[in-house]
């Protein structure tokens, strides 16, 4: 299967919303996509609305991770939403709800990070 990526800039956030597989094969995509929007300087918080990811590995996970460290290096913030069941489980186990926040709607996710 393959990875669609829509992305949205409101106010200082970049909301990724992604349908599809984050695997080892569209990771590096992701990376570059989000990468080259963070580098133009007009956000730095980034919210990723998985409400339509039906999979992710551990390289989607480094995608995150990254993009996750690339953003406190802006002074913003980064946060998910709509996490589905069977990818939640690989937030879970890798412990990622240590440093991201999980919230039920992308509203929810907007004003946590003071956009809204």
């Amino acid at each position: 299967m393959s990875l669609n990526i829509f992305m949205e800039i409101e106010k200082s956030t970049l909301i990724v919303r992604l349908e599809g597989e984050l695997d080892h094969h569209t990771s590096e995509l992701v990376r570059q996509k989000i990468d080259f929007e963070l580098e133009k300087g007009f956000v730095n918080n980034l919210l990723f609305n998985l409400e339509k990811l039906t999979f992710m590995d551990s390289s989607g996970l480094g995608v995150l991770l990254g993009r996750y460290k690339k953003v406190r290096q802006l002074d913003g913030k980064m946060s998910l939403c709509c996490v589905q069941t069977n990818v939640n489980k690989i937030f879970e186990l890798s412990g990622m709800y240590k440093i991201l926040s999980n919230y039920e709607s992308e509203d929810e996710a907007i004003k946590s990070l003071g956009v809204a």
